[in-house]
C-alpha cells in the first residue's frame, strides 16, 4: 500500500474501508483487546499487547521504586494522550484538514492517601485530568474548533476514563 493516497501520513483508504465495513457489518464494531502483565520484582512489572515488545513499569524513588520506567497513572495520561492524538489524525484526514504539528500536554491531580492507606473510602485515583491540545495546521479555526469537538466526543479512553466502567478483578 505505499502508493495509497495519504492525508496526515495516514492511508485514507484504510479508513474508508473500515468505516464502510462497520457500516456493512455493525458486528464488526465490537471489538475485545487484552494485555497480560508480569510483575518483575519490587515495583517493577511489564505489559504485554499482541506481539509487540512488553511495556515496562515502575515508580519513582519518591514511592519506593527503581523509577525505571514510567509508572502506571503516568502511562493512563499517555493513554489518554495517544488516543486523543489518534482521534486528531483519523478526524483530521476525513475532514481533508492537513495537520502540520500536533502535541498534547497532560497532567493529573492525584492524591496518595487513599493508595497509602491512610484514608478509607477515598479516591485512588485522578481527581482531574487535563490535557492541553496544541494543533498546528493551516485549516480556518472554526474547523480546527469542529474536529476538537468531534475528536473529545469519540475518544474510547477519554470516554472510559469519563465515565463510571464496570471493573471485576477476581483472583483466579
Amino acid at each position: 500500500m505505499s502508493n495509497a493516497v495519504k492525508l496526515n501520513n495516514v492511508q485514507i483508504e484504510s479508513v474508508v474501508s473500515l468505516i464502510q465495513k462497520v457500516q456493512s457489518k455493525p458486528e464488526v464494531a465490537k471489538t475485545n483487546w487484552k494485555a497480560s502483565v508480569q510483575w518483575k520484582g519490587a515495583f517493577q512489572s511489564e505489559a504485554k499487547v499482541r506481539d509487540f515488545a512488553p511495556v515496562k513499569s515502575d515508580e519513582p524513588t519518591s514511592l519506593g521504586g527503581g523509577d525505571s520506567a514510567a509508572n502506571p497513572v503516568e502511562q493512563l495520561l499517555g493513554a489518554l494522550g495517544n488516543c486523543l492524538a489518534v482521534g486528531y489524525a483519523a478526524n483530521a484526514t476525513a475532514a481533508g484538514i492537513a495537520i502540520k504539528d500536533l502535541r498534547i500536554e497532560l497532567d493529573g491531580d492525584l492524591n496518595l492517601h487513599t493508595f497509602l492507606g491512610l484514608r478509607e473510602g477515598g479516591n485512588a485515583g485522578y481527581e482531574k485530568i487535563r490535557a492541553k491540545v496544541h494543533l498546528e495546521s493551516d485549516a480556518p479555526a472554526d474547523k480546527i474548533a469542529e474536529l476538537h469537538k468531534k475528536v473529545i466526543g469519540t475518544s474510547p479512553v477519554g470516554h472510559t476514563l469519563s465515565r463510571p466502567v464496570p471493573v471485576s478483578i477476581e483472583l483466579a
